[in-house]
């Protein structure tokens, strides 16, 4: 495809320069990099009620609108027609939303995903919505903005080619995997847990591994991977028969990695032992355990005992310094304010940045 690819992270001011500009863009990828998650977090950001379409799920009729006679009159050449639209389109004149709490919300995001996998006349019936801000004869309410979103026709998913019609006149952007933008999502909006956080920085080239012509049931890729960390967060630890679990989330290879990863866990440091003693207790030598010691020590670095963590985590090279505090400070900014971070920010602001 011949335009610039984008990350996750970068993608999102991109997105909000298209929307100021009354324009609708179009979010392509390969299967799994986290497109709906993107829409529900500007959603959330700007208090907009999400609205999200499958477009493939849909006939053109519910887009154009269903037809119904606008009145009845004796003489026939009098009497017509009309198309209601659907309910869930914000229609002019239509209150703003509320959310769960009663309160006003600004307004609508549509969110027309699998948009290249819809059959052609359904495409074509989408035109009028996205490009004319119209369903059948009706005008979207002026507070609603739309992203269209789909998969690359390279990994054989189900695809049908734009026409040039639309291509023209969408905004197109084409997302790439990136392990440090998927790093800084992770510890803000995402909140994954940090034994997931820990092994993608352990081993980033699990993070999205997708071969269209795998034959698993599943594989790594964004997605999967923030369906692992719903799984195990409410787990202290991973025991042997959670594996068939971790296998069915992120497909065989990638599960027993994570699985040996997880374990690592059980041979570190506790947080009450490194503050009781963060210069004696006991490090290591090996890499992996080094990963899963920065993952912990971001999770559970707090205003309180960021003093005695941070000396532990001088022990450790600058790079996992400088991971484990980037997390730490994503997930709550008063440890800014902790003495010995100030020092070490001071001595290591440039890496830090």
């Amino acid at each position: 495809m011949s335009i610039i690819q984008t990350t996750m992270s970068t993608v999102k001011p991109l997105i909000l320069d298209v929307f100021k500009a009354g324009l609708v863009p179009n979010l392509l990828s390969s299967p799994g990099l986290g497109k709906s998650a993107l829409a529900k977090q500007i959603a959330k950001q700007f208090n907009l009620k999400l609205i999200d379409i499958r477009l493939s799920y849909f006939d053109p009729a519910d887009l154009n609108g269903f037809p119904f006679i606008l009145n009845k009159d004796e003489v026939a050449s009098k009497i017509r027609a009309g198309f209601v639209p659907l309910e869930i389109f914000p229609i002019k004149g239509d209150p703003l939303p509320v959310d769960e709490n009663g309160q006003q919300m600004a307004g609508w995001f549509i969110l027309m995903d699998e948009f290249n996998s819809a059959q052609r006349p359904v495409q074509a019936a989408a035109y009028k919505v996205v490009l004319d801000k119209q369903v059948g004869m009706h005008d979207l309410h002026k507070s609603v903005v739309m992203l269209c979103a789909g998969n690359r026709s390279t990994d054989k998913a189900i695809v049908n080619e734009l026409g040039t019609a639309m291509q023209s006149r969408l905004i197109n952007f084409l997302l790439k995997v990136c392990e440090p933008s998927w790093q800084i999502w992770a510890n803000g909006d995402g909140d994954i847990d940090y034994r997931v956080k820990s092994f993608i920085s352990f081993k980033p080239e699990l993070l999205h591994k997708f071969d269209p012509n795998h034959d698993d049931l599943t594989f790594p890729c964004p997605r999967t991977w923030e369906f692992m960390s719903k799984i195990i967060k409410p787990m202290q630890s991973v025991e042997m028969e959670k594996l068939p679990l971790l296998s069915g989330t992120v497909g065989y290879g990638a599960g027993q990695e994570f699985f040996s990863y997880a374990q690592l866990f059980q041979n570190i440091p506790t947080i009450a032992d490194i503050e009781q003693d963060p210069m004696g207790c006991r490090l290591g030598d090996e890499k992996s355990i080094h990963y899963a010691m920065s993952g912990m020590l971001g999770a559970k670095m707090t205003p309180d005992n960021a003093t005695p963590l941070v000396q532990f985590l001088s022990r450790l090279d600058i790079d996992f310094q400088v991971v484990t505090l980037r997390a730490a400070i994503a997930r709550d900014r008063e440890i800014r304010k902790n003495s010995e971070i100030k020092l070490w920010v001071s001595r290591n602001a440039s890496e830090l940045l």
